[in-house]
């Protein structure tokens, strides 16, 4: 996949009022092209949740359209989803999405098995959890973790995938600085090497990197 197309995009949520009137995504044509860096930003209540609920296709409550090259998204089939989420389009839920009653690593596997990506060999994993200083969790029930903690867990379950998009929501609003560095430094070298798109979105804190756009949502 080489661009994401939004056409006159708006969450129906929206319809009957003028809150999105300086928006530079709902209501715009926009594309967003693979290989690029973007940041979208947003106050809240402005729908960066859907936004992100509709690119990744669990959620269809909105006007206008998406396409995926030259794909209406709305016309994917299930399989055809299933085909795109284990191989072009990867999120780091804000939410993340994790399993407490299992080890950081065992939800980290989940996604890395090799009947869904097994994209990923361990020393590899390994050595984002070194990174990440959180190498001596690996074996810690995901819920007995910070929030912290577990949000870099569910960076590297996203990374053990390819992907022609990565999606990141509020990917540090609990970490510290150091961190954020460090998890936009493995960020950048990932999706480089991939050639991939990255669509980081923030109400406020946001990864310190250098964005080829910026957009108000």
């Amino acid at each position: 996949m080489e661009r994401i197309i939004l056409k006159q995009v708006l969450p129906h949520v929206f319809s009957e009022s003028g809150d999105v009137l300086d928006s530079e995504v709902w209501k715009k044509d926009v594309t967003l092209e693979r290989g690029q860096v973007y940041l979208i930003e947003a106050a809240s209540g402005t729908g960066k949740s859907s936004f992100c609920s509709y690119l990744y296709g669990y959620r269809d409550d909105y006007s206008g359209q998406i396409y995926f090259d030259d794909q209406d998204i709305r016309r994917l089939s299930v399989s055809r989803w299933i085909d795109l989420r284990r191989h072009s389009l990867s999120l780091l839920f804000q939410e993340l999405r994790l399993f407490p009653e299992l080890t950081a690593w065992e939800n980290v596997m989940i996604k890395n098995n090799l009947t869904l990506t097994g994209y990923k060999n361990d020393k590899e994993i390994e050595a984002f959890f070194e990174q990440l200083g959180i190498a001596d969790k690996k074996n810690s029930l995901l819920g007995k973790m910070s929030f912290g903690q577990q949000q870099r867990v569910a960076f590297i379950r996203a990374l053990c995938q390819p992907f022609d998009f990565i999606f990141l929501d509020e990917p540090i609003s609990h970490l510290d600085e150091e961190n954020g560095h460090i998890l936009s430094s493995i960020l950048l070298k990932e999706a480089e090497s991939r050639g991939a798109g990255v669509i980081v979105t923030s109400i406020g804190k946001h990864l310190d990197i250098r964005y080829d756009k910026v957009l108000r949502l």
